[in-house]
């Protein structure tokens, strides 16, 4: 197709040609034109959308009779007269929404299309703030209507709905116009007996009487979501309407009120629907926490597709009957999380005198042991109960919390599997009977434990595994043999990033010949120390933003043995601090030479000794440059120099920073023990602690420490406590009273927040702490953690996340129950000893 030029008969309009043919299509929206300019004849398709057109001059159109769509939506037009389309005799399509058509009968005059008789779909959306709906009775063509309703009475569509014989489509929905339907009743709908897909959604309905839907024999897809005053016992109306219809998609989405009580999907609701062809069953945001036992069998044979997102489900008897859904897509994801669609609509609904609340005395939630133990065998293993014909089932941000644990699943043809974004912190398996299974996503769950029988045999068909976003780089060093992936011998993507992951054991994808795409981005690794070279169809290598400062040659070799016999291998290195020197010569050389592809090659920065240049712009040159400079003897002498310098230099420091807290540990705990000698050489006892605890915080924090820990801990627990403000002798030097502090305090609580993170003196004291209770205390645990604000475990630096797994910490809840238990829970922790 043409690009768009300006129009000839309107410099602010722009038109291309249709292909293959002398017609136009014109553009004239946002011009701020405020009325339509005369038109040529060959025009098929127009659009004056978003202008400040108020009139449509009569006879305007009258040479158009090729126009088959008008848009004119998002203008101030208020009145359509019997001559305004006059010459439209083909037009297919108007959009007339978001314009001033709101006074009755005085915006559309009598027979307004008159000249539109072929018009199929017709949009006066956000218009008509009453009940009013122009008189269409000339339009016998017409397929689609989106239109406004307004009314506080029982909505109803006259008489003359019953010449638009073609209409099948009618969107009402207040999603895109107004609409408010109180009341829908028998009549509602009586004229129009051949609608096929009907919108209700977010129309404020309040009440759906029985043999509303029911003379809809035809209808198709039918949805009623988001009228939160509906409550879900009208479900049972709905569905009764519906028994004898062709309905295939049923929405019936957040028709029960935000803030009620939950509720359960009861055999009543839906036991109509078992002789229906339904495809697709949507009822997400409805509060439903439990499903009656047996009513799952109720759902048709043909339903494959149920999405219940956004609702409150607990454990119950009715997991058991799962396998007999005939479904092959789930999704639950969201459970028990408020859904966006919510965010900005909370309607207010009349008070129902006839509201019961009703409580089971069989209440499964309560009465029966934990579901997973109703499952165990003897061989301590768990039967995953799933519909037998389900292929794709979506648990994303469900707040699962919990370890996954030995799994079997029952006979399944599962497909795709996606966990992501709970906290699944640990996992265990091994997982069975997964023998179909292609996709599996357990990104963003914290974990840091993956067993190393987790991933059975019977995952020998999956193909994508996404991993990113968890604490892997804690336990993936420590698979020095490659168990943990030895299974997945098929799998072609494989996704590690943002793992925190330094290191990769070198077998570790020892069994990935299959394995096409790997992503292994956003760690800390320095250099690809792994085997690679068994990858033969390994396509892309994703190094992006890690620490490499060049490969070495292993991994250059590693990349070679591919790149020969496949030639779309193709790397990422951008985003790491590559480095061109003598010592990076060789990796220089390879980026020239080399048959391997390198992915935003023009994004590759080298640092030199004097500046940043671009490496991969011109590699040969940049080559040849370094090359020159490391052949001069002097330069050698010099550099070797330099090198050794640096090597001792370096490993001095290494040696100092790695013991660099016990080092100033041992300085700051010599000079205390001296100060205590000089002053207190009479104490009898060799070791008397004069605080029970010594609180590390953030001065920004200071306020909750001094006006409610001081109070909830030592003016009402009894807890003598160490603060730098009031404590600290004046005149010492900061690390000396910290160290003093530590040193004569019982425990040591850490207020943990962000300001703490970025407290150089905060970490100090933190530091200090850990190195006395390793070397002052025989190893005992005197660091207690208070997060006292939510913190990402991604934002936590290394040393304080293995703190986190091997000590106890505890969180501020600030909240009337949970502050109760945190701090009864904070005073047995100092006390005890």
């Amino acid at each position: 197709m043409k690009e768009w030029k300006e129009c000839l008969f309107a410099s602010s309009c722009l038109c291309k040609n249709v292909p293959g043919s002398e017609q136009l299509i014109a553009d004239c929206s946002d011009k701020d034109l405020l009325r339509i300019p005369r038109l040529p004849n060959n025009l098929q398709d127009l659009s004056f959308q978003n202008n400040n057109i108020s009139t449509i001059e009569d006879g305007i159109f009258e040479g158009n009779s090729l126009l088959k769509s008008l848009d004119l939506s998002f203008n101030r037009i208020s009145q359509i007269r019997k001559n305004s389309f006059k010459g439209l005799h083909n037009l297919l399509s108007l959009n007339l929404s978001n314009n001033d058509l709101k006074y009755k009968h005085m915006s559309f005059k009598y027979s307004a299309f008159y000249f539109s008789e072929k018009l199929k779909n017709l949009d006066l959306k956000r218009n008509v703030n009453t009940s009013f709906v122009p008189d269409l009775w000339k339009l016998r063509s017409l397929e689609s209507l989106s239109i406004d309703y307004v009314s506080d009475k029982i909505a109803f569509f006259e008489e003359k709905f019953v010449y638009l014989k073609n209409l099948t489509i009618i969107d009402i929905s207040g999603f895109t116009g107004f609409c408010k339907m109180t009341i829908l009743a028998k009549k509602t709908f009586l004229f129009l007996p051949q609608i096929t897909h009907l919108n209700l959604s977010k129309c404020k309905i309040q009440y759906i009487l029985k043999g509303t839907f029911e003379i809809l024999r035809n209808i198709f897809e039918l949805d009623v979501s988001l009228n939160t005053c509906l409550g879900f016992e009208t479900l049972e109306n709905i569905t009764t309407d519906l028994q004898h219809s062709a309905i295939k998609i049923l929405k019936v989405n957040n028709i029960h009120g935000i803030f009620g009580m939950t509720t359960v999907l009861k055999t009543f609701h839906i036991w109509n629907l078992r002789n229906t062809s339904l495809v697709r069953f949507e009822a997400a945001g409805n509060r439903i926490q439990e499903i009656e036992y047996g009513t799952i069998q109720y759902l048709p044979e043909s339903l494959k597709s149920a999405d219940v997102r956004d609702n409150v489900f607990s454990l119950g008897k009715y997991v058991l009957d799962l396998v007999e859904l005939p479904i092959t897509s789930l999704e639950v994801s969201d459970n028990a999380s408020p859904h966006d669609v919510l965010t900005s609509y909370v309607e207010e609904c009349p008070t129902r005198e006839d509201t019961v609340t009703i409580y089971s005395e069989n209440n499964w939630l309560f009465n029966i042991l934990p579901i997973l133990e109703m499952w165990k065998k003897k061989s301590n293993k768990f039967i995953f109960l799933v519909p037998s014909k389900l292929i794709k089932v979506s648990l994303r941000s469900s707040n699962l919390k919990f370890e996954i644990p030995n799994l079997n699943f029952s006979a399944n043809e599962l497909n795709y599997i996606s966990f992501s974004d709970n906290v699944l912190h640990t996992w265990t398996g091994p997982i069975t009977n997964v023998n179909n299974l292609k996709f599996l996503d357990l990104s963003s769950n914290f974990c840091s434990n993956v067993s190393k029988t987790f991933f059975s045999k019977d995952f020998i068909n999956l193909r994508f595994l996404l991993l990113q976003n968890n604490l892997l780089g804690l336990i993936l060093p420590t698979d020095i043999d490659g168990e943990i992936f030895q299974n997945l011998q098929n799998v072609v993507h494989i996704n590690l990033s943002k793992n925190k992951i330094a290191d990769i054991p070198n077998l570790l994808f020892k069994m990935q010949t299959n394995l096409e795409r790997l992503d292994i981005s956003e760690n800390m690794l320095d250099d690809v120390n792994f085997k690679i070279s068994q990858m033969k169809k390994l396509m892309f290598l994703n190094l992006r933003n890690n620490r490499i400062s060049k490969l070495s040659k292993y991994a250059m070799n590693e990349l070679d043995s591919i790149a020969e016999m496949n030639t779309n291998l193709t790397i990422d290195l951008s985003g790491n601090n590559l480095v061109c020197n003598c010592g990076s010569l060789s990796f220089v050389k390879w980026a020239v030479y080399t048959h391997t592809n390198f992915h935003r090659r023009e994004k590759y920065e080298c640092k030199t000794s004097e500046n940043t240049i671009n490496l991969l712009q011109n590699p040969k040159e940049v080559y040849e440059t370094i090359q020159k400079e490391c052949m001069s003897y002097e330069g050698k002498i010099i550099g070797i120099t330099i090198g050794i310098l640096m090597f001792i230099f370096i490993l001095c420091g290494g040696i100092i920073y790695r013991y660099r807290w016990k080092l100033r540990y041992l300085y700051y705990m010599i000079k205390v023990k001296w100060h205590d000698h000089e002053h207190e050489s009479n104490k009898k006892d060799e070791r008397l602690y004069m605080y029970d605890a010594f609180v590390s915080y953030a001065n920004e924090d200071e306020t909750f420490v001094h006006n409610t820990l001081l109070h909830k801990l030592e003016k009402t627990g009894g807890i003598q406590l160490c603060l730098h403000r009031r404590n600290f002798l004046p005149g010492n030097d900061i690390a000396t009273n910290i160290t003093s502090a530590i040193y004569n305090s019982r425990k040591t609580i850490v207020i943990m927040s962000s300001n703490y993170l970025a407290s150089y003196w905060c970490m100090f004291e933190y530091n200090m702490a850990k190195m006395e209770s390793i070397y002052e205390r025989n190893c005992e645990n005197i660091l207690f953690l208070v997060f006292y604000e939510h913190i990402s475990a991604c934002d936590l630096p290394l040393q304080i996340i293995e703190l986190v797994h091997c000590q106890s910490y505890i969180e501020y809840p600030n909240d009337e129950y949970g502050d109760v238990v945190f701090w009864e829970q904070l005073r047995k922790a100092v006390k005890s000893y």
